[in-house]
């Protein structure tokens, strides 16, 4: 084929290739501008160097994408289709698609905290049906004016670039401006390679922000919501110490609630030869299967005290009474000084008791379960309950919690699930038989999904296993289950931010 200057195909393609740029140019402006929504979606950066790198990581990575965009689509258009009036209509669509699936992803990011992808495609479709059924007609607009709106501005930009072309041409400051970026993306990288090197969590911990960029790891995670210990990964010691708490906010007012039931009696065993003794005196309490509580005795009677994971566990905290029995005395609780639980005297909804001896124990209304041995090496243990027929709690095959079982109480037994919602984290077992859940104890983050369980130590390193048999899982993290996870965990901490 002939190339020459003179030659009419070639001169098309030469001006449709510097439009191309000057069309790239003005995308990725746009583009900068979408991607500030990135940037305020999680936790910021807590030292200069932090922030330096998070915008020229801005700048360079995002005019990267947008400028790989135009070489990958458009400009082989241009070479293939060298017809100016259907160049700039077509690049039009295509940058308006772009930008309308980053607009979705920066939509999902923000509100679930990692970007589109297949593996969490059942939890972006309900995001985004919950969001449309919330307020249809007020969803539609807003999504169609944008579409809208991104093609309008395509549709300038190309025309604009096309026209003007010659005059565009003698702007000099694009090769500065060029420069910048090229230069901001070799710093972003030398930065980021010299941050992974030596630890420096304040960058790291920014993978995976901006959309095809580095891969998130269980380090990253753990550090951009503040659960890495990072005295304890430097030091590269596995051992297991108190990472970051939460500090407990409620994020709306406590409910009323009047309790209108029998008291519920839930007793706590010293150990499984006093529960074994006392089911052989109660033969007709149902089993509950598959109850997972953390080994620590403290941390597991929080679980079930005050409905939350013991990410929450703190002196002050254990002090008071439950959030959700602050306003209409829902629970006493008899046995746990030895643990740090004070007693709350008084027959109310709920009795929670520490059983030593088989003495005058009730046998009706009775949810009834031993502490892990203390001698346990394990972090968690999966057990039974026992549960009178009276009391309405479901028995899924999945696992359930302590404060499962709490939330489960107050939720259908009590008939106040806004109480339950509102001041603990838990599911009710009667409706809910999803297969996840999120726990803590000892600084470890415990997921479960199904028949997996997670593990991640504050130093970043984990381990999966199946919990009904207790094999190793060789397996690859599920980072947006763990990322949502985290979420579910902070629920009433300023970490979460609502989101």
């Amino acid at each position: 084929m002939n190339l020459t200057p003179d030659n009419q195909f070639s001169s098309k393609a030469s001006q449709l290739l510097s439009w191309g740029h000057w069309f790239t140019f003005a995308n990725i402006g746009l583009v900068l501008l979408i991607s500030t929504s990135y940037l305020f979606a999680d936790s910021q950066p807590s030292t200069p160097l932090g922030w330096f790198y998070m915008l020229i990581t801005w700048v360079s990575h995002t005019s990267f994408i947008t400028f790989c965009a135009f070489v990958l689509t458009i400009f082989p258009l241009s070479l293939v289709f060298p017809y100016p009036r259907h160049i700039r209509g077509m690049a039009a669509a295509i940058a308006t698609l772009g930008i309308s699936t980053l607009c979705l992803d920066a939509f999902v990011y923000y509100n679930l905290g990692y970007h589109i992808n297949i593996q969490s495609l059942p939890e972006i479709i309900s995001l985004l049906w919950s969001t449309l059924t919330s307020s249809p007609a007020f969803t539609t607009v807003l999504a169609g004016s944008l579409i809208i709106i991104i093609l309008g501005l395509e549709l300038v930009a190309s025309n604009h670039a096309w026209r003007h072309l010659d005059r565009l041409k003698n702007f000099k400051f694009v090769r500065y401006a060029t420069s910048v970026l090229v230069g901001c993306f070799a710093l972003s990288h030398s930065i980021h390679i010299w941050a992974d090197a030596n630890n420096y969590f304040d960058i790291t911990k920014q993978d995976n922000v901006l959309p095809l960029s580095y891969p998130t790891t269980a380090k990253t995670l753990l550090a951009r919501h503040d659960l890495l210990d990072i005295d304890k990964y430097q030091q590269a010691r596995n051992l297991q110490i108190e990472g970051s708490k939460g500090l407990f906010e409620l994020k709306s007012p406590v409910p009323n609630c009047v309790a209108k039931q029998s008291p519920v009696q839930v007793l706590v065993f010293k150990n499984t030869a006093l529960l074994d003794q006392y089911l052989n005196e109660n033969p007709a309490l149902q089993v509950l299967e598959h109850v997972i509580q953390p080994s620590n005795h403290q941390d597991a009677v929080f679980n079930l005290i005050y409905g939350l994971p013991a990410y929450y566990n703190s002196e002050e905290l254990r002090a008071a009474l439950p959030a959700w029995s602050q306003k209409n005395a829902l629970i006493s609780v008899s046995g746990f000084e030895h643990l740090g639980y004070k007693d709350i005297k008084g027959e109310r909804a709920i009795n929670i008791t520490y059983v030593e001896e088989i003495k005058d124990l009730p046998n009706e209304d009775v949810i009834a379960f031993a502490l892990a041995e203390n001698n346990s090496k394990d972090l968690i243990v999966t057990s039974q309950a026992f549960v009178s027929e009276s009391i309405n709690i479901g028995n899924s095959d999945g696992f359930k919690q302590l404060n499962d079982i709490t939330f489960s109480l107050i939720a259908e037994q009590l008939s106040c699930p806004a109480l339950a919602d509102a001041t603990m984290l838990g599911r009710n077992l009667s409706t809910l038989h999803q297969q996840e859940g999120v726990n803590y104890s000892k600084g470890v983050l415990i997921t479960f999904k199904k028949d997996r369980i997670t593990l991640v130590n504050p130093d970043g390193s984990y381990k999966q296993m199946s919990g009904a048999e207790g094999f190793i899982l060789e397996q690859n993290l599920d980072i947006p289950f763990l990322i949502h996870s985290i979420k579910e965990l902070q629920k009433f901490t300023n970490n979460n931010n609502g989101r």
